[in-house]
């Protein structure tokens, strides 16, 4: 299986995000831009579709099936792929606080600690619907990392969308997002652009 190790806040300053929008408190210290030369179109529509991976951690393959899934879907492109990179269950995780980031609530997937309608889910890329309800499976409640978690996201607003109660570790979807309510910094436009050529 592949898998990124780029150092995180390496990657962030290179994409120009702030690591907060993947769950992490560190303030990135800005790089300064050496040269005065502006990046292409195509330079622009890349960065953006790799911001978007690497927010929530796709690689370009699943990403590219993401794509060709929101382009036959009707409504607008780069919305609907925006909603279903947000509707993926280790994003709603993270989203949801049981996570301080989106690597961490993929790891709780990825070992069973994640019930969805009652069932163990352990793929973090299953695509969550209006009306799933989404908890910390009973053994699992009891330990220390989510009592450490829970402390840490604490103060972290939990978008409208998600109904999220954070004693039980339990939380349901009631209805999926607006491309309005995801607060992630990319210009969808651009990457349907990309992907239009």
């Amino acid at each position: 299986m592949a898998v990124d190790r780029v150092p995180i806040l390496k990657r962030c300053r290179a994409l120009g995000i702030e690591p907060m929008f993947l769950g992490y408190d560190k303030k990135s210290r800005r790089h300064l831009t050496h040269g005065t030369r502006k990046p292409s179109e195509y330079a622009l529509q890349l960065k953006e579709k790799q911001k978007a991976k690497f927010i929530y951690g796709v690689l370009e393959k699943p990403f590219r099936n993401y794509y060709e899934r929101a382009d036959r879907m009707q409504g607008m492109t780069g919305a609907n792929l925006m909603i279903m990179l947000e509707s993926r269950l280790d994003n709603v995780i993270f989203r949801m606080t049981f996570a301080r980031t989106r690597r961490e609530a993929r790891q709780i997937v990825d070992h069973k600690h994640v019930l969805v309608n009652g069932k163990t889910v352990n793929i973090p890329s299953y695509l969550c619907k209006a009306g799933d309800v989404i908890e910390i499976r009973e053994k699992s409640k009891g330990l220390q990392r989510y009592k450490d978690i829970l402390e840490t996201t604490g103060g972290r607003a939990v978008p409208a969308w998600l109904d999220v109660d954070q004693e039980a570790l339990k939380g349901t979807i009631k209805e999926l997002p607006t491309r309005e309510e995801i607060d992630v910094p990319v210009n969808e436009m651009l990457i349907v652009e990309l992907y239009s050529k």
